[in-house]
């Protein structure tokens, strides 16, 4: 399917001022009430928050499909409650492409530091500042009110949008996009997910989180030599390990705004009391994988690495895959999304946004996995750091949210716009 029509044919003026309009009266206080809600994750208790949206979403004119996600599926996702959200709008005799926007709502916990409130969505300086609101409370408000503004230019248009708010991105997304998907409740020909408003993120890296543990012999602290020390055999491969890390420097990506593979380990316990020779210790290590990488090269490599380097006699050591999330991969179907985000940019901004990649990871690998053409677009600044996503006084800059809905709303129209055409 070709995303371009003729500048003279997109309502992009009437687009931009029904945005302008609801801004913010409308759209800027969702935001707020969605920060206000919390839906930390852990612990992962989110249903809470679907219910209220759900009720918002509502009040703005949209059906709300609800999936509430049983007892197997969250104990399996480390949830303990949440509620899938999905809306459809058909335009037309709805025989044109399926476009899904995809947004999660649960979010890393607040942490120290804040000079606001997290869940106050306090306004300063033309930011709004609270838990979620440039990952990604904002583009659940971007994508409802870009569909909201869609609506009001909907004449000539076929296909329908779809759009997806789910609760378990921070912990791997497979009781929300990836449910959505293997029972069939959705199959987009294209997919936005949350993203950034300076460019259009065609890649982003994958995650492998390995859990190393070590076992050893018990003994008292007086004759340590009688004992099998499993942290001095835990520190042995960490070192190994970090250098392996500072090697991973010199192998870039290919494809811009990748950089290098990074290394990190997170987490680390073991022993029992200052007195005991410990017999357990165990770490967990993330590998960021490139999508020019093979993803089974990558754990074969770390796991010979860590073997290789137990040297503590009597000490044994297992690795446990704790997560695999594969990358998002470049491809050659994703250029209609490429080309009507890229167009409506320059409509909306005045430059063409690159199209590049990301070291994150997030729920769009799970769309391309299945056979969906996705890239990453949203509210978000032009690097996460900027906006302090996950860190305290995380914001969004209001103008990129507004810019970014009136993006997304001409994107869809431009995808939507070719009577007769299909994807």
């Amino acid at each position: 399917m070709s995303a371009t029509l003729s500048d003279e044919k997109i309502p992009s003026d009437g687009i931009e001022r029904t945005v302008d309009r609801d801004f913010d009266t409308l759209q800027v206080a969702f935001l707020r009430e969605l920060v206000r809600v919390p839906s930390d994750n852990p612990p992962g208790d989110c249903a809470p928050h679907g219910r209220f949206a759900a009720e918002r979403l509502e009040t703005l004119g949209f059906v709300v499909e609800r999936d509430v996600v049983p007892p197997d599926v969250l104990e399996q996702s480390g949830l303990r409650s949440a509620t899938n959200l999905i809306i459809r709008q058909r335009f037309g005799n709805g025989y044109g492409p399926v476009v899904a926007l995809n947004a999660h709502d649960d979010v890393v916990p607040p942490g120290g530091g804040w000079t606001h409130d997290p869940y106050a969505g306090v306004i300063e300086e033309g930011r709004l500042y609270g838990r979620g609101a440039a990952v990604s409370k904002s583009d659940f408000a971007t994508f409802a009110f870009a569909l909201r503004a869609l609506n009001a230019h909907a004449e000539g248009l076929q296909g329908q949008v779809e759009l997806h708010f789910t609760y378990d991105e921070e912990t791997g997304g497979s009781a929300g996009p990836g449910r959505l998907l293997e029972l069939g409740m959705t199959r987009p020909d294209y997919v936005i997910s949350a993203g950034f408003t300076y460019g259009v993120m065609i890649a982003h890296k994958g995650s492998l989180q390995l859990d190393v543990t070590f076992t050893g012999k018990s003994a008292h602290s007086a004759w340590p030599d009688t004992g099998c020390d499993a942290i001095q055999a835990a520190c042995g491969v960490m070192v190994a390990l970090y250098a392996h890390r500072d090697a991973l420097a010199a192998r870039p990506s290919i494809i811009p705004g990748i950089g290098a593979p990074t290394l990190v380990i997170g987490t680390i316990s073991g022993g029992v009391a200052a007195n005991v020779v410990p017999e357990q210790a165990t770490f967990r290590i993330e590998r960021r994988i490139m999508p020019d990488e093979d993803a089974d090269e990558v754990e074969r490599e770390l796991r010979d690495i860590i073997l290789r380097a137990v040297t503590v006699d009597g000490v044994t050591c297992a690795v446990c895959r704790h997560l695999l999330a594969l990358p998002l991969v470049p491809e050659s179907r994703q250029a209609p999304l490429v080309a009507a985000l890229q167009d409506a940019a320059e409509t909306v901004v005045g430059e063409r946004i690159p199209a590049e990649g990301m070291p994150l990871f997030t729920d769009a690998r799970l769309y391309s996995n299945a056979g969906c053409p996705t890239v990453l677009y949203g509210a978000g600044p032009r690097r996460l750091q900027d906006a302090n996503g996950h860190r305290a006084d995380e914001h969004v800059v209001l103008e990129d949210m507004r810019r970014a809905t009136k993006v997304v709303a001409i994107a869809l129209w431009r995808l939507l716009g070719r009577p007769g055409t299909q994807s």
